[in-house]
Formats: C-alpha cells, sequence, structure tokens
C-alpha cells in the first residue's frame, strides 16, 4: 500500500501538497458539508409535507446535526486507526443512500432516519480535512487548512441558497437527489485522486476512545477552543434555521427564490477562512479570536436597528449575515489551526472533539431557534443569538 509518515514522520519536511489536491479537497468538503444545511431554508415545506408539528419542525434540522455530532464523537476519531482514503469513501456512501432516504420519506420518523445518517455521513469532511493537516508542513498549515476550510465553508454557505433554488423550480424531494448524486460523483473523483494515508500507530478503538476524555481533560487549548467554536455554531445554526422563517413570514412575505437569494449573502463570509490561516501562521490568533467572536455577537445587534418588514430592516438582515458568516468561518479556521499543531499522532481524535463540540452547539442553536421562534418571534430567538458568542467571548477572556 502507498503510504507516507505523517508531518511529525521522518519525512516531515518532504511532504507536500499540490494546489490540485487543494483544490479538489476544499470542493469535496464543500459538497460534503452542504448535506448539513440543504434541510434549513426547507423546514417550512418539509414541515407541510409531512405532517411536522410547528413545535418539531427544528428537529428537520436538529437530527442531521445530532447525527454528525455523534459521528464526531465516534466515527472521526477512526481517522487515526484506519487507512483515511476508505473511510471517507465509506462515509460518502452513506451520505449517498441516506440522501435517497429523505427524498424518498413518507412522514416524520422515516425522514428524521435519513436525516440522522446523512450527518453521520457528513463527517467524511473531518477525515479530509486532517488528511491536508496531515500532508502540509508545519509553516504552511494554516494556509493549507485555510483554503481547505474555504471549500467547506462555501458548501455550508451555498447550501442554503441552492436548496432554495431547487425548491422554487422542482421541490424539496430534488434536493435531496442532488445530494445523492454528488456524493456519488464525489466518492468516485476522490478514490481516483487521493494517495492512501495508514496511520502510523493502531491503537485498539476502546482505547482510541478513551484517549479522547484524557485529551479534553489535559489539553486546555482544545477545550477552550471547541467551547469558543461551540456556542458560535449554536448562534449560526439558531441563525440561519430562523431567519428563513421570518423570511417567508407576514413582516417580508418573500418567496423560496427570495430566500434563495437572501441566503447568498453568508457566501461572503468563506472569504475569512484563507484569510485567517494566513493570520493564525504569523501567530496573531488571539487579537484574531476576540475580533471574530465579537463579530458573531454584532451581527445579532444589527437586526434590531430598524422596523422589521423595511427595506432597511431586510438590508441590516443581509449584513449581519455577512459579518456572523465572517466570524464564525474565522474562529473555525483559527481553532482548527491551533489543534491540528498539537500532534500529529492524534490528529483525528482532536479534531472529532472539537467539531462534536462545534455540532452539538449547531444542534441546541436549531432547536433552541425552532423553539424561541415559536414562542417569541425573531426577537426572542435573536437574544438568545445575541448571548451565545457574548458567553464566548467573556470565557475567551479569562484566558490571560
Amino acid at each position: 500500500m502507498n503510504t507516507f509518515a505523517g508531518p511529525a514522520g521522518p519525512s516531515a519536511g518532504a511532504n507536500t501538497v499540490s494546489p490540485w489536491l487543494v483544490l479538489l479537497l476544499a470542493t469535496a468538503c464543500g459538497f460534503i458539508a452542504a448535506n448539513m444545511y440543504y434541510a434549513q431554508p426547507l423546514a417550512g415545506p418539509i414541515s407541510a409535507a409531512l405532517g411536522f408539528s410547528q413545535g418539531t419542525t427544528g428537529l428537520i434540522v436538529t437530527m442531521t446535526q445530532v447525527g454528525c455530532g455523534m459521528g464526531m464523537l465516534l466515527v472521526v476519531p477512526l481517522g487515526d486507526l484506519f487507512e483515511n482514503r476508505r473511510l471517507a469513501l465509506i462515509l460518502l456512501g452513506i451520505i449517498a443512500v441516506a440522501s435517497l432516504g429523505a427524498a424518498l420519506a413518507f412522514n416524520p420518523l422515516s425522514f428524521l432516519i435519513a436525516a440522522w445518517f446523512i450527518g453521520l455521513g457528513t463527517v467524511a469532511v473531518h477525515v479530509l480535512v486532517p488528511y491536508a493537516a496531515h500532508m502540509a508542513p508545519e509553516a504552511v498549515r494554516g494556509r493549507v487548512v485555510g483554503n481547505v476550510m474555504s471549500g467547506l465553508l462555501l458548501g455550508i454557505m451555498l447550501a442554503r441558497p441552492v436548496a432554495s433554488a431547487i425548491t422554487a423550480f422542482s421541490s424539496w424531494h430534488a434536493v435531496f437527489f442532488f445530494s445523492a448524486a454528488a456524493a456519488t460523483l464525489i466518492a468516485f473523483v476522490l478514490a481516483r485522486s487521493m494517495r492512501p494515508r495508514q496511520p502510523q500507530s493502531r491503537p485498539r478503538y476502546a482505547d482510541l476512545l478513551r484517549s479522547m476524555w484524557r485529551l479534553v481533560r489535559t489539553t486546555p487549548i482544545l477545550r477552550r477552543r471547541s467551547l469558543y467554536h461551540a456556542a458560535l455554531s449554536g448562534a449560526f445554526s439558531l441563525f440561519w434555521t430562523t431567519v428563513p422563517l421570518l423570511l417567508a413570514g407576514p413582516a417580508f412575505r418573500l418567496s423560496q427564490g427570495g430566500i434563495a437569494l437572501f441566503g447568498l449573502a453568508g457566501v461572503a463570509g468563506a472569504i475569512a477562512a484563507p484569510v485567517t490561516g494566513r493570520i493564525a501562521d504569523r501567530g496573531w490568533s488571539r487579537p484574531a479570536s476576540v475580533f471574530a467572536i465579537a463579530a458573531a455577537a454584532g451581527a445579532f445587534l444589527l437586526t434590531h436597528i430598524a422596523q422589521q418588514g423595511s427595506l432597511l430592516s431586510l438590508g441590516l438582515l443581509v449584513a449581519s449575515a455577512i459579518v456572523l458568516d465572517f466570524g464564525v468561518s474565522a474562529n473555525m479556521t483559527l481553532g482548527q489551526r491551533a489543534i491540528f499543531s498539537l500532534g500529529a499522532e492524534y490528529r483525528s481524535r482532536l479534531n472529532g472533539i472539537y467539531m462534536t463540540m462545534f455540532f452539538s452547539g449547531g444542534a441546541i442553536g436549531s432547536a433552541l431557534g425552532g423553539w424561541s421562534y415559536a414562542h417569541g418571534g425573531w426577537n426572542m430567538a435573536s437574544w438568545f443569538g445575541f448571548a451565545l458568542p457574548v458567553a464566548a467571548l467573556l470565557y475567551l477572556l479569562t484566558d490571560l
């Protein structure tokens, strides 16, 4: 088998990653990560078609995030045990089958089961990102991770407008048929393009899982970075779960196509990842983190400046989407750059812990957003969204 040592190995100085492979990994991560967010702007149509109650509509998004969170905890660490390319291809197969299941769902339970497996499969992204980090020399690791993450974040941010546009011209079922086809194509291209990477150590799976708790206990930077980003993930997910409901409601009355155009606003935030990766390589992570988290909090304040339904308020919602996505993108890249520098031999476990917290925060944010919007509209939901990054900022400021 064609294997190579990770950056910690003897050939670390020789390891390079070609621009073509970085582009391919970024593209693959974008298509895979999009599966987490296709359902956010479709919560209304899916709920109406399958018979969800108003209070349980948030589960349409939450169940995918729960599946992803469990995959982060139980599947991503396998990247330190099994050959990485094969593991990524298996997970892509799960996405393809589960997406077909979602497209063909006939009641809430069948859709939620499919959504859980879609979330489980999307952890393929977090096999591919550490793979890129393994291949990159230390001096440019932030840049490589940032470039791959920019593809992932573009996928996240384009997922909502793409899903809305497909639904506007066809139906929400077509979104999941598209997802199944994309996952199949990506698996084929990656199978032909990625070099196998076999981890150098082969711990038992039980020992692998036990070691994750030890890493949490003994690695302060991992704990901090995970909690910062869990809070921002919750704010991000709350925003994008509830804003489509606000835009479709009586204040704005936007069509599905209008909501798709609004979703394009978040794409601007993807530029944060490669820029932030370079900033982290220069050692400026702390001030950049303060700025990123403060930006995420400020995004929610922007939405309270004007009366809902006015043209100004719509413009401010667009601005808040850009600022929020920029802050979340920047903070994610800063966190991954920090944890990927801790040790190549347990990089997948570190990423698994980090992203488990990320998607746990997202799942809580989605559920909280659905509940708070149902009981207090955007006013209540947005203040919950504001509180999450404020809590992260206060915690960061205790790190003296």
